[in-house]
């Protein structure tokens, strides 16, 4: 009898943990499920919550009904606030775990906006200032769009991690922010006469494409709200949109999936895994660095009395400094860099200007090897490391090319120009102001796109050799166009290793690779049709422009230079849409568009036979 009823107990005991284990299973199916549905309810609301707040900063109170946008501000803190408290309650202890810093930081400030619910404005508060930010309109802007913005980057990331291909999700990116620049910079609070949509289209497709080309003068087109915009426009468009979200979502979300670091890693040229988030650190640092020095550098350099007031000249000071290091070749300066006062007075504003250029050209790969040959160095002098360290190749093949092929396209394209320039644009300037200008003009044709004398002046050798620099552009994983200094190395080694009669293609003690070659080579065989087919379309919708005014614009559109001989303006609808199509283009690479839309196809040319064609 005790047996038996043991076994009862037992099996009773053993019903109860299956319908208890049953219970959990439908309890985390359920939590599962609200949780997904909470996760699209938040990327709904953080778009949302993005729209309202452009539309309130860009429409007048007139215009638009504040009482829609506070509305929305309202439920999207609802909604942030329930999701916060339900993962908190019902998510697993890894989960919660496995957030980041920001996510803490995020969720913190969503909870501490709920204050004023929760305690009424105090008529006597302890501490003043904290009281008139937590209870400000502004503190919960504020809080709201950074909780947004994070949750966009991070829905972007896991759209990256569904094995997106690489080039079409870089496209991509570039197309939703040129459409989305297009139409908030038509808002009335961004201009100060109204925009038509294909001069908007135009203006953000060369901001993100980093271009410098407009068909409107930016001063007397554009409110500071206006520039600002812009200059988001290019600070995304010259990092990149991915490095941005990596940021955010790695940082928010602390998810660090094998295939989003390798995608990442690729993006910006990381050696090694555990080198990644380091190196994206170092840009993103090294960014706003450069361009806060920079912008201390051009404040300086600018005549006290050409601006308003101190705040206008700060304004145009960084905006300057940023559209110089991204290369784009923008200027909120009346007449821009040919401005008279900038010509006649000193020249440092052009060495400045020439230091962020070849900062932003340099490529980022081989500014983060420059930080690892400081650390060797400097782990060499340290009195504790050993001052006979095995020898090491700390240059990469690919920064000495860089650096190599940059001067020497430098001192010849400085030297060029001044030859040429000498009594023609440079006539009547003493010898120290024709050197800064050749060399400064020797730069800014390789993408950034400033002017300081009048192109459409250039002798016709100039003009061939200022088209050159515009096709060869600066160094690869840049914020410069062109085919790339890179490639113009490859080829030219190749050339030279041909001519020879070598096997293989040495540089610097090694061989370059077959397949960077290969791609190389394809990469201008690209170019060279592309802009052909560019040049002959736009002579079919302009044939009253002159011929090379309409070569020059090409070349500058499709190498994402921005400079023009002055035609921009005169150009019809059709001609500006396929200059914005030449931008884009040159700004996504031709060939990694090409690349991403065949995607990886499987390859059976190891099976044929190998044969010779006759080539003279």
């Amino acid at each position: 009898m005790k047996g038996r009823l043991g076994d009862r107990l037992n099996l009773r005991l053993w019903e109860l943990k299956l319908k208890l284990f049953r219970l959990q299973q439908r309890r985390r199916e359920g939590s599962y499920r609200i949780s997904r549905g909470l996760d699209v309810l938040v990327g709904v609301m953080s778009v949302a919550t993005i729209v309202a707040l452009v539309l309130g900063v860009g429409f007048d109170s007139s215009t638009i009904d504040r009482r829609l946008t506070w509305a929305v501000m309202r439920g999207a803190q609802g909604v942030f606030a329930a999701t916060i408290a339900f993962n908190l309650l019902f998510r697993t202890r890894a989960t919660v775990r496995a957030n980041g810093a920001l996510k803490w930081v995020a969720d913190g400030l969503v909870l501490l906006s709920l204050l004023p619910w929760a305690y009424p404005h105090p008529e006597h508060p302890w501490i003043p200032v904290l009281e008139a930010v937590f209870y400000s309109r502004y503190f919960l802007y504020s809080v709201l769009a950074f909780y947004s913005i994070t949750e966009v980057c991070y829905g972007a990331m896991r759209l990256v991690g569904r094995r997106t291909n690489p080039s079409l999700l870089m496209a991509g990116s570039f197309v939703f922010f040129i459409f989305a620049g297009s139409l908030v910079l038509m808002l009335p609070r961004c201009t100060y006469v109204p925009l038509g949509y294909v001069d908007s289209l135009f203006v953000s497709t060369s901001a993100v494409c980093i271009t410098g080309l407009t068909s409107v003068d930016l001063p007397t087109t554009f409110t500071p709200l206006g520039l600002l915009v812009i200059a988001l426009l290019v600070q995304v468009g010259g990092l990149g949109v991915l490095t941005f979200t990596s940021f955010f979502a790695i940082f928010f979300s602390g998810e660090r999936s094998i295939y989003n670091q390798l995608m990442l890693g690729d993006f910006i040229y990381s050696k090694s895994m555990n080198a990644l988030v380091p190196a994206l650190l170092y840009i993103l640092g090294f960014t706003l660095v450069v361009e806060l020095g920079g912008a201390v550098l051009v404040y300086a350099s600018l005549p006290h009395d050409m601006f308003a007031g101190t705040g206008e000249r700060l304004m145009v000071a960084g905006f300057h400094s940023l559209s110089s290091f991204c290369n784009a070749g923008f200027s909120y300066i009346p007449d821009g860099m040919s401005n008279a006062r900038l010509m006649g007075g000193s020249q440092n504003i052009y060495l400045v200007t020439s230091l962020l250029i070849f900062a932003g050209g340099i490529g980022f790969p081989n500014l983060v090897n420059f930080k690892e040959i400081l650390g060797h160095y400097l782990r060499k002098l340290h009195p504790g490391g050993s001052r006979k360290a095995l020898r090491v190749h700390v240059f990469d093949l690919n920064t000495k090319l860089v650096l190599t092929t940059t001067s020497i396209l430098l001192v010849v394209g400085a030297g060029a120009f001044f030859v040429l320039e000498y009594n023609n644009t440079l006539a009547g300037m003493t010898l120290w102001e024709k050197i800064v200008q050749s060399v400064f003009n020797s730069l800014t044709p390789r993408s950034a796109g400033f002017a300081s004398v009048n192109p459409g002046r250039f002798l016709n050798a100039t003009l061939v050799v200022v088209m050159l620099l515009m096709w060869i552009g600066g160094a690869s994983q840049s914020l410069a166009g062109g085919i790339k200094v890179n490639t113009l190395a490859a080829v030219l080694l190749n050339l030279r290793g041909i001519v020879t009669g070598r096997r293989g293609i040495p540089a610097f003690g090694r061989n370059l690779a077959v397949a960077s070659v290969r791609r190389a080579n394809a990469v201008v065989i690209l170019s060279i049709l592309s802009l052909g087919a560019y040049v002959v379309t736009i002579f079919i919708l302009e044939p009253t422009l002159p011929a090379r005014a309409v070569v020059f614009e090409c070349v500058s559109a499709l190498f994402t230079v921005g400079t023009s001989l002055g035609i921009t303006p005169e150009l019809s609808v059709a001609s500006k849409g396929v200059l914005c199509t030449a931008m884009f283009l040159g700004r996504v690479g031709i060939i990694s568009l090409l690349c991403g839309f065949m995607g990886a196809r499987r390859d059976s040319s190891g099976c044929f036979p190998t044969d010779s064609i006759i080539i003279n």
